[in-house]
């Protein structure tokens, strides 16, 4: 079911599908409901048989509100707007997942309101911390280009980086269409929020208690393996799985499915 949730001046566009426990799922940056399938290839119909999943477009994505304020768009403050969404759904427990910006937004909910988030999924988690500086210099450069409407220069840039282990050519074609497809100044706008997302310190990360699953894959420096690799570390109720194929890539949902089972 499609409905959109007013949360003060904020309207997110949600979808809700499913059974049990809530599975409240974050997408990625410049991503949506719509898009994520393009790099994500999830079976939802196999998750929603076994929890209620809630998906939603994050602000400034998809057809929910775009906000002026960048720091709107750090996860921090993602994770505020994630736990207004559950309020007004009578959502009070939740499993927390995402991919990406979705996975930094579930990390900051777990640890503003622990007593709310049941487990995390954690998918793709990006750069963070130490890593996490060059990404945002990348951010900033790609917002200059696009909202001056240098495009080809922005596709010929993400040409020239190897796909994750999982793609092969589909990936750099599926980056192209949606850069291009994109209302480009509002992708420059949320790319510029970006710029202020950061993780939770490693302290508050290592306080995390729930089970956790991390998915991630190879050769993605956006998505680097040390980031999953440290967050295993610091959640010591965590496991990791990381696909290098596209095998194991497409046994994700299987995974994930398994995982929200064992929840119960």
């Amino acid at each position: 079911m499609r409905q959109s949730v007013a949360l003060g001046d904020l309207t997110l566009a949600v979808e809700r599908l499913g059974v049990g426990h809530p599975l409240i799922w974050g997408h990625g940056l410049t991503s949506s409901m719509q898009l994520e399938p393009e790099l994500l290839p999830f079976d939802w119909q196999l998750l929603s048989s076994v929890v209620d999943v809630i998906r939603y477009d994050a602000r400034g994505h998809g057809s929910s509100t775009l906000t002026a304020e960048l720091e709107g768009y750090s996860w921090k403050r993602l994770a505020q707007d994630q736990l207004a969404l559950a309020d007004s759904l009578d959502v009070e427990r939740y499993i927390a997942g995402g991919a990406s910006m979705g996975a930094g937004t579930a990390l900051h909910a777990a640890v503003a309101a622990p007593s709310r988030v049941r487990a995390l999924v954690l998918v793709i988690p990006p750069t963070a911390w130490e890593t996490r500086d060059a990404q945002r210099d990348l951010y900033l450069e790609r917002a200059v280009r696009i909202a001056e409407g240098k495009i080809d220069e922005v596709v010929a840039a993400s040409r020239r980086l190897d796909p994750p282990g999982p793609f092969g050519t589909e990936w750099h074609e599926r980056i192209e269409r949606n850069i291009r497809l994109a209302d480009h100044q509002q992708m420059a706008h949320v790319l510029r929020g970006a710029a202020t997302a950061d993780f939770p310190a490693r302290d508050l990360v290592a306080g995390i208690s729930v089970p956790a699953l991390i998915l991630a894959w190879s050769g993605d420096p956006g998505h680097p393996l040390s980031t999953a690799e440290e967050l295993n570390e610091l959640i010591t109720s965590s496991d990791l799985v990381v696909a290098s194929t596209a095998e194991e890539l497409a046994d994700w949902s299987r995974t994930i499915a398994e995982f929200l089972t064992s929840l119960s």
